[in-house]
């Protein structure tokens, strides 16, 4: 096992790195910037460093800035959690370079992984399911219009090297493909430095299921089962939860089984997550059929559900590949125990999902039988408008799904945040949504249950 960590990271992912870190015996590094200098994270590792003022570009997502520290403090290997620089290619190979171990798959799974076409045609080739889409960017409108005749709309326009739902617009018709297609391209250029446009079917109705896969120290890569992921708002997750209720047995094992080839097909070593969409038959109707969407090439921050279901600390499976240890946990052996869910305590309103920072002035969080929070914040510290929204994953665990539902309803009861604007009265409403419920839902749950009531 290695023997000293710096996480290149903060908040929750930080704190969760670190408690695992801790309990193997490894020593811990925080970084942090100037606005994170009293957040619970930095006292918990063994050692800290400031790396910068507020701005993430200044501090968090500083390649230089972050080796400095490790080589000052002498660490042997760093974990780049999720975010920031943790799928950045470039980072990953001067890590590597630099003789420190990278926690992480490679560098070239990550830029293989990256760029969202050639992640398509890599999986097409690989037998994994893809849907109908251009194999090149459409480098001019015009060739974004002579795609959409072929592929027939609606489409979805997506930023090729774009990710964390950023960079994506459904054309309706070809005059919206003439303006979305514009957008995107500059959105894709000013956000990612790179204006590559995909072109591809778009669903009305569909869900996301994804599966988490780890690629051990000896090649083989297995799947510790999937994650329903459809509960979104501006395409950014906002629940979670494993099993899949949309899910046959036999649609189950070929999703696993199109993920592990995904996996295998660019020699994955570690944690990673390969992204499917899922569309369902007609309603009432058992089955479906998906398609690869993305893969995440690092540690998701819904981890905590697969975890709970399969009893595997996935922090602690990341270090030991990392370290080229075999796996704490028999890969022939794998059983999923009943359901978990996961709800992401925001710092935004209920309602329009805006965000609202400031001080925490109340803090109490729930506990209980199956009952996990992984947080970021105590009572007295900052929600600053610097970083991600995230103040807390609640995480439940039941004998089954109904279970989990009546854990999660009470959790949420329980769960007391005041100062910053805060999404639990969302939760709450969501577990007693008959879609929700039911377990019959698609992408569209938000929108619905923020759509104007007919008076």
């Amino acid at each position: 096992m290695i023997e000293s960590l710096l996480v290149a990271n903060r908040g929750e992912i930080a704190r969760r790195i670190i408690r695992t870190a801790r309990q193997l015996g490894v020593r811990t590094i925080a970084v942090h910037s100037e606005a994170d200098v009293d957040l619970p994270f930095v006292t918990e590792a063994d050692e800290a460093v400031c790396v910068g003022p507020a701005n993430p570009a200044q501090s968090y997502r500083n390649p230089a800035a972050i080796l400095d520290a490790a080589r000052s403090t002498g660490a042997a290997a760093i974990h780049p959690g999720y975010g920031f620089l943790s799928e950045n290619a470039d980072f990953a190979r001067t890590v590597a370079a630099s003789g420190l171990v990278w926690v992480g798959p490679g560098a070239d799974a990550i830029a293989a992984m990256g760029d969202k076409i050639n992640a398509r045609n890599l999986m097409a080739a690989a037998g994994v399911p893809v849907a109908a889409g251009t194999a090149d960017p459409a480098a001019t409108v015009d060739a974004a219009l002579e795609a959409a005749a072929a592929i027939g709309y609606p489409l979805m326009v997506k930023a090729a090297a774009g990710g964390g739902g950023m960079g994506m617009a459904v054309a309706a018709d070809e005059a919206a493909l003439r303006t979305e297609y514009d957008k995107v391209r500059a959105f894709a250029e000013r956000m990612f430095g790179d204006g590559s446009v995909l072109i591809e079917r778009y669903f009305p109705r569909v869900r996301h299921i994804e599966v988490q896969i780890l690629g051990l120290a000896d090649g083989r890569v297995v799947a510790l089962g999937e994650r329903e992921c459809s509960v979104q708002r501006r395409n950014q997750k906002l629940a979670e939860e494993s099993p899949s209720p949309a899910l046959t047995p036999d649609l189950r094992a070929a999703l696993l089984a199109a993920a592990v080839r995904a996996g295998a097909a660019v020699g994955y070593r570690n944690a990673g997550t390969v992204e499917c969409l899922f569309v369902p038959d007609a309603a009432g109707a058992a089955g479906g059929e998906f398609f690869f969407l993305e893969m995440n090439t690092r540690l998701q921050v819904e981890h905590p559900v697969t975890e709970l279901v399969y009893g595997v600390d996935l922090v602690a499976e990341q270090l030991r590949v990392a370290s080229g240890l075999a796996p704490g946990f028999d890969p022939d052996a794998l059983a999923p125990r009943g359901h978990a869910i996961e709800l992401r305590v925001n710092a935004e309103d209920p309602k329009r999902f805006l965000p609202g920072p400031g001080v925490i002035s109340a803090w109490t969080e729930p506990a209980g039988e199956g009952v996990r929070v992984d947080s970021g914040y105590a009572l007295g510290t900052t929600v600053t408008p610097f970083y991600d929204s995230l103040l807390a994953k609640l995480i439940v665990h039941g004998a089954d799904r109904a279970e989990a539902l009546a854990r999660a309803r009470a959790a949420v009861a329980g769960f007391e945040v005041a100062g910053p604007k805060c999404n639990l009265p969302f939760f709450a409403e969501l577990l007693n949504n008959p879609e929700f419920v039911g377990g019959d839902y698609d992408t569209g749950i938000v929108a619905r249950m923020r759509a104007p009531q007919p008076k």
